[in-house]
């Protein structure tokens, strides 16, 4: 079993500069709200990715120096991270749409976003303090979790992108009524607007509930994925909050591609049955009865290593972006002869 367990200085100080990281982002929609350009979107990804990279490396330094298996714990780091990537990217196409359904106005668009993107934190330390608790007293539980996985990456197989969260549903419409919901945007009016004498909510409280719910369907779906990777709540905690820094940014960046990646979702789901196949691998390896053969254990339920896992991981990716930019071109170009 692997020693998880990196110095408590490095963990404490991670902690607190990626927590300031997010509190600047929050106080930047604050000061001056704006839809930011592609330039500025993608300049500020770069930025936040090559952090995740630069504290990969610090993570192999410290638990290098403390002694402990320093690779392992990077591999998982950077597995672990660019599946919530992947699936944050995912949760970003969900939140594009419903903007969309709701009509939100872009200017208002930034702070439904940031208050998204909170949630989304909250409801993840909630679900990692849980599972890391739940899954060190029974082990028996990365059955569960696998089986969870397979079905959730089924799941998104056959719906691909019907997500049910439209403006339309009936829950929406109960909730237009409980909470006296005025169905207009006004343009001074952010949450609550004035009309004919009566207090009315805007349908800002319908977006932000229904990106409350994605969040906590997502948070449900990210959790159990990343604890197929590493059993490091340090590791969970700070690959989600990696996963979550430039998501505003990312947002306004994929607006224009939510056509073209065709087949992301489909590369989504892979990932979630592997990790959901590796889960259920851990939990045989964990719990199988010891095989004796000419006097040596041998392992009847082999470990899948992090490496291959981080390969499987990347390429499924490479593959389905490239697929779904061959998607597009072949359809443009059958658009330009017709």
């Amino acid at each position: 079993m692997i020693d998880h367990t990196l110095p408590a200085w490095f963990e404490i100080t991670s902690f607190a500069v990626m927590g300031a990281i997010l509190l600047f982002d929050l106080f930047m929609v604050v000061r001056r709200p704006h839809v930011p350009s592609t330039k500025e979107s993608a300049l500020w990804i770069s930025f936040y990715v090559s952090l995740a990279v630069i504290f990969g490396m610090l993570v192999w330094w410290v638990a290098n120096d403390a002694g402990l298996n320093a690779t392992e714990l990077s591999l998982q780091f950077y597995a672990g991270w660019l599946t919530e990537y992947s699936l944050s990217a995912d949760n970003v196409f969900v939140f594009l749409i419903i903007m969309s359904q709701f009509r939100v106005p872009r200017k208002m668009q930034q702070e439904l976003l940031m208050l998204g993107i909170v949630l989304a934190l909250v409801f993840r330390a909630i679900f990692i303090l849980i599972g890391a608790q739940l899954l060190e007293s029974y082990s028996w539980l990365f059955y569960i979790f696998g089986a969870y996985l397979v079905y959730v990456a089924i799941q998104q197989l056959r719906e691909k992108d019907e997500h049910g969260s439209g403006e339309d549903n009936a829950v929406m419409a109960w909730l237009k009524k409980v909470l006296r919901v005025h169905p207009e945007w006004r343009d001074n009016d952010r949450w609550r607007v004035m009309v004919n004498g009566q207090k009315f909510l805007t349908p800002a409280i319908l977006v932000l509930l229904s990106l409350g719910a994605i969040d906590l369907i997502f948070a449900l779906d990210s959790i159990p994925a990343i604890f197929g990777i590493t059993q490091s709540p340090f590791l969970v905690f700070a690959t989600n909050i990696f996963a979550l820094m430039g998501l505003r940014q990312l947002y306004f960046l994929l607006g224009d591609l939510i056509d073209r990646l065709h087949y992301l979702g489909h590369g989504i789901a892979f990932i979630l049955g592997f990790i959901g196949f590796k889960l259920v691998n851990h939990a045989l390896h964990m719990n199988e009865l010891p095989f004796i053969n000419n006097g040596k254990h041998v392992e009847i339920v082999p470990e899948i290593p992090t490496w291959l896992s981080l390969v499987v991981i990347v390429t499924t990716l490479v593959v389905a972006v490239l697929a779904s930019l061959a998607r597009t071109k072949r359809e443009e170009a059958a658009a330009a002869k017709h």
